[in-house]
Parts: structure tokens; sequence; C-alpha cells
């Protein structure tokens, strides 16, 4: 654990975690560039032609965490800003507008799901509606770890026909406590290795949904759904995963693999059919 989230760890430390995610180490990326990507068209293209993803970076994400989506996204070939209190896109009415997906990282390390939720909504201009608004409309939304528990309920977007849960507190889990290992999945059902950090599983069932992995245990670790006319997906292992983050933490490089993945989970979410048209009185969303 990297000393700038021992102090978070420490003072949760009286308490008792019903899920944490997802920490890792600050990562190498010159993902501060992202700032500096065109604004997009309404069609959430940039002049370019690249999709534009807007990825939320602060105090709900740990360090590193918005840089290694940053890097994943543009190496699939998005353009990239960040979204976040202290970035020059701030959230608000029109602010995801113009993009083609929205991405919500993974959480600090020893954070609760329930502690990242109070912090986004602490965020100047943020609600749940916008997010769920934009996604009903036609938007992407991808979650990643703790930004996977927050496309569930109570707390979150409640953006799934389904849940999530603690995938380490789940029976039969190969990993159970909430350190930084490698988690064993079958994905597409061929076994793969996979960085993790205390992520979620999802319980999904709806005409709209499709289980791209499972863990061995069964629970779906990863997932792409519909919601109104847009999309979703969400993992519970970390794709975006870099090279740092596995030799900080003494494991196996398999970040070419969670990257080969991570393309394979953008490109199912954005090549999905579109769910039904949203109507003019949309479905009760859940309580912010």
């Amino acid at each position: 654990m990297r000393a700038g989230r021992v102090t978070v760890a420490l003072t949760l430390a009286a308490t008792v975690l019903v899920a944490t995610a997802c920490g890792a180490p600050s990562s190498g990326s010159s993902g501060d560039r992202a700032d500096r990507a065109p604004v997009a068209d309404q069609g959430g293209q940039d002049p370019r032609g690249r999709p534009l993803a807007l990825v939320y970076r602060g105090q709900a994400a740990c360090d590193g965490c918005p840089e290694a989506a940053h890097d994943m996204l543009e190496h699939d070939g998005y353009a990239v800003r960040y979204i976040g209190p202290d970035e020059q896109t701030h959230f608000g009415p029109d602010a995801l507008s113009g993009a083609a997906l929205y991405v919500q990282p993974g959480g600090t390390n020893g954070q609760e799901v329930s502690t990242a939720w109070r912090l986004m909504r602490g965020d100047p201009g943020f609600s749940p509606e916008l997010v769920r608004s934009y996604v009903r409309a036609g938007g992407h939304y991808l979650g990643l770890c703790m930004g996977g528990y927050l496309a569930g309920r109570e707390p979150g977007y409640g953006l799934l026909p389904g849940d999530s849960g603690q995938y380490v507190s789940s029976p039969g889990a190969t990993v159970t406590d909430e350190q930084d290992h490698l988690v064993d999945v079958l994905w597409r059902g061929q076994p793969r290795k996979m960085y993790f950090q205390d992520g979620p599983y999802f319980d999904v069932n709806g005409p709209g949904a499709e289980v791209l992995a499972h863990y061995t245990n069964g629970r779906a670790a990863a997932v792409v759904a519909s919601y109104g006319a847009g999309r979703v997906a969400v993992s519970g292992p970390h794709p975006e995963a870099s090279s740092e983050w596995y030799r900080d933490y003494g494991l196996p490089d398999e970040s070419k693999t969670g990257l080969a993945l991570g393309e394979d989970l953008l490109r199912t979410l954005m090549a999905a059919p579109a769910g039904p048209a949203p109507s003019a009185t949309p479905s009760p969303a859940p309580s912010p």
C-alpha cells in the first residue's frame, strides 16, 4: 500500500467494512494530458474522429486508478478527459452531453463503498441522476472495481439489472482478503488471470445482460448490460492494471492479458445494440 493511502486505511480500521475497493499504486501514466483532449461534438467524437471518454478523478478514486483507465482507453483509440472537482471538466447539467463514455475507476484501498458514494455526492455539481440520465438516454458507463460496486444499488447508481456484491465474502471465493492478488477468471470460457483487489461480483438477470467473465465460484466478474437506451459495462478485476501495479505488489505481470480483456469489454460495451428508446416518463431510478 502506498503511504498516501495508509492514513485512510488506519482511519477506517475500527470500522467493520462491508466492502472496500480498490487500491493501486500510483500510475506512471502520462494521463494528465487528458485535460488537453479536444472537446467532442454531440456525436461523442473529437475533431480527429476519436470517441470521447470522461474519466472521474476525485476523492472517490485511488491514486493511479484514473490514470490507468486513461491509458487503457487511449490505447483503444479514445480521446480522454478527466471530470471532477479539481479538473477542467466539472459535473453539471451538460457535462456528459458530448461524451461517448463515462468511466468510474477504482477507489482507494480501505475505502468503504458507502464512503466513496458520500465523497462522490459531495463533489460540486454532481448528482447520481446526472449519470443515470446520461446512460438512460443512450450513453455508456464503464465501472472498474469500485466503479462496478457503484453501478449497483444502495449505495450506487442502480444501473444494473441486479446488484453488486463483495467477491471475497462470497462462498467458494479463491481470494478471501482485501490485499492485492491475481484472481482466476473464465473470460468467455477461457481461463485468465487478472489483477484484483477486493473487487465486486455481479448478480444480474435481464434480457439485455451479457456475462463476459466468471470467477471460479461461478459469480459474474465482468458484465455488459442495458440501461434504458444506453449500456453499462462493469468489471470486478482490473483490466487496466499497468505493469507497475503488478511489480509493486510482487505479482506476475498479466498487464498485456488485462489490456486485451479490457479491449474486449469496451468493444462489447460500445458495439452492443442499444436497448429500447427512453420513454417520455423514464422508469423510476433509485433514490440518490
